[in-house]
């Protein structure tokens, strides 16, 4: 009776580690796939991380946007009205991307500080802005900056007041 205690005992055991083993690569692949949202003024201030997707939103700079011939890269500068971050972008802008619009892009920051965006999203009209911009642009004009994704009071990512 003993060796098929002992046997049982070996099974839940394995079975456990498996489930816990699983957990762990679900959480890991959960957290390398998560996109957060900074704004030009945490880019500039190096409060972004290197080497990962993120996304960054403002507005684009009046006479900030400069267009190579023959190809389809284009560079602009983004700003919350605090700070501004150049971007690169190589492929065709939405229609509705113009200076002084709203956007948000999504890419990865470059070791020289210009943040290489592989998608553009322009706000949809004239009405709408994304939240993460429109808070980041409130914050800007009030003297603040957007708290940390990562490193907020819970230790969860997020948006909100200082």
């Amino acid at each position: 009776m003993r060796a098929r205690r002992r046997q049982r005992l070996i099974f839940v055991g394995v079975v456990l580690a498996g489930v816990a083993v699983a957990t762990a690569l679900v959480l890991m692949a959960i957290g390398e796939n998560m996109l957060y949202f900074y704004s030009p003024s945490q880019i500039a201030a190096g409060e972004a991380p290197r080497g990962h997707d993120v996304r960054v939103g403002g507005l684009v700079v009046a006479g900030s946007v400069e267009r190579s011939s023959g190809s389809l890269d284009v560079r602009f500068d983004l700003t919350d009205t605090s700070a501004n971050v150049r971007v690169a972008y190589s492929g065709i802008l939405p229609d509705l991307f113009r200076e002084g619009q709203g956007i948000v892009a999504l890419g990865r920051i470059g070791d020289d500080g210009v943040f290489r965006a592989r998608e553009v999203l322009a706000k949809h009209d004239e009405n709408y802005m994304p939240p993460e911009v429109a808070e980041a642009l409130e914050l800007a004009a009030d003297g603040g900056t957007m708290p940390h994704p990562v490193k907020n009071s819970a230790g969860q990512g997020g948006g909100g007041k200082p």
